[in-house]
């Protein structure tokens, strides 16, 4: 860069030296022979001179020169060695102060990507990036998992990955239509999620992230929250006129004691019993309102099971395998106990014989699988879509708590509950627990 500035400045330094020695030849005394020699000599001393002098900005121009190319290549490790006190020192200075600053922002930066790389990957949210050309350049490990595509799916055309995107969302996002959309996985109950998407300009491209997000377990979450909140308010209600009306009822049979009057007697013995029933239907609800925080152990499945079998006839689908009684399941003993119940009470009033009942047990990587399977007539969609829902039923004298009481249990647990009727017939409740 510098090549062609420091032989300018000698030969300017050489031509001035050059002009100077004229005034020589005009000096009679000597030779023309010494004059040229003197002029000669004139003129290099003076270039030498010139060299000399110009060392140090040599260096300190060849240092800059280096130290841009540096910056130029986005290396900002090295610093310029050169520490004179003059002019071109302060650059060379200020220039090491500017490497230093920019390599310590350049780690910030390193260090905020790590930290975002570790935020989007690690998200349970699905996120992918496309550009303009409908080519998907960013992904993380939940939009794999969604697409099924262990390997990644940066690279792909967003065609071309819809066509194996879970049943349900590919004309959601094809049509990029943001809010709640529903999806169908491996034939499994129906789930809800929400897409929200941001366009933004990436190297003078436009780019469109996708977000997308399941909301099944939070929908559900506040369904059953509001459930709570009207059962605890009617509960409140319900108590507060239950007590005085069995207080009037036992004032009532006192006075008339002396009566003999059969027909009175029938009629405070049917009041009394539907204040018994109307207290223990309040007292049902109020469990399922008031479910406690459930106290994870782990239970031996053997050891379930033979409590069970003291109340219920059922078949043991996992005695097949005998391992399966070294396996554990981690949750609330009572509340387990309390979900198998239930299932096994709607099993028997499903129609089923004794033994057609069975309950199959399935240890995955992180995950128990509980299935209680039933050869009753099964339900209907419609029914299938509320049967989880509080106070729903199709029994004449049902509260509408069983199943609903299993999936708040089983939500306590962060775990998932389904209803699936079988092409064999009957119905079939999965209860997914997670190890803890």
């Amino acid at each position: 860069m510098f090549a062609n500035v420091l032989p300018r400045i000698l030969a300017i330094v050489a031509i001035v030296s050059a002009i100077c020695t004229i005034p020589l030849f005009f000096i009679s005394v000597l030779p023309l022979n010494a004059k040229i020699a003197i002029a000669l000599g004139m003129v290099m001393f003076s270039v030498v001179f010139a060299r000399f002098l110009l060392r140090d900005i040599r260096e300190g121009l060849s240092a800059l020169e280096l130290g841009m190319l540096n910056l130029k290549d986005g290396e900002y490790a090295t610093t310029l060695s050169y520490q004179n006190k003059d002019e071109l020192g302060k650059l060379c200075e200020l220039y090491n102060s500017t490497a230093l600053q920019l390599r310590a922002e350049k780690h910030w930066l390193y260090q905020r990507e790590l930290l975002l790389d570790k935020v989007t990957q690690s998200s349970p949210e699905v996120l992918f990036l496309v550009n303009d050309t409908q080519q998907v350049i960013f992904s993380n490990i939940a939009a794999r998992r969604f697409f099924k595509r262990p390997k990644g799916i940066d690279g792909e055309l967003l065609a071309t990955l819809l066509e194996n995107a879970p049943r349900g969302a590919e004309v959601a996002i094809d049509s990029r239509r943001e809010g709640l959309f529903t999806v169908v996985v491996d034939a499994n109950e129906p789930q809800t999620w929400h897409m929200s998407l941001g366009s933004f300009s990436l190297n003078n491209q436009s780019h469109t992230l996708f977000i997308i997000k399941q909301m099944t377990r939070e929908l559900s979450r506040q369904e059953v929250a509001v459930w709570k909140k009207v059962i605890r308010v009617i509960s409140h209600e319900l108590n507060n006129s239950l007590g005085p009306i069995s207080s009037m009822l036992h004032s009532g049979k006192i006075l008339s004691e002396n009566l003999e009057e059969a027909r009175l007697a029938r009629v405070f013995s049917t009041i009394d019993e539907r204040i018994k029933h109307l207290s223990d239907f309040v007292q049902g609800y109020g469990k399922f309102a008031k479910l406690p925080e459930p106290k994870i152990q782990a239970n031996d499945w053997h050891t379930v099971l033979s409590k069970l079998k003291s109340q219920w006839q059922f078949i043991d689908l996992s005695e097949q395998d005998e391992t399966v009684y070294a396996e554990t399941v981690y949750a609330d003993p009572v509340q387990l106990e309390q979900l198998l119940i239930n299932l096994l009470k709607n099993a028997y009033e499903s129609g089923s014989n004794p033994d057609e009942i069975s309950i199959k047990l399935e240890q995955r990587k992180s995950e128990s699988c509980i299935t209680v399977i039933d050869k009753g007539k099964g339900i209907s969609d419609a029914v299938m879509a509320n049967a989880l829902i509080p106070f729903y039923s199709t029994k004449p004298a049902g509260s509408g708590l069983g199943l609903a009481l299993c999936r708040e249990i089983t939500d306590a647990h962060h775990g998932q509950i389904g209803l699936y009727n079988q092409d064999e017939g009957g119905l079939a409740v999965r209860v997914v627990l997670p190890f803890h």
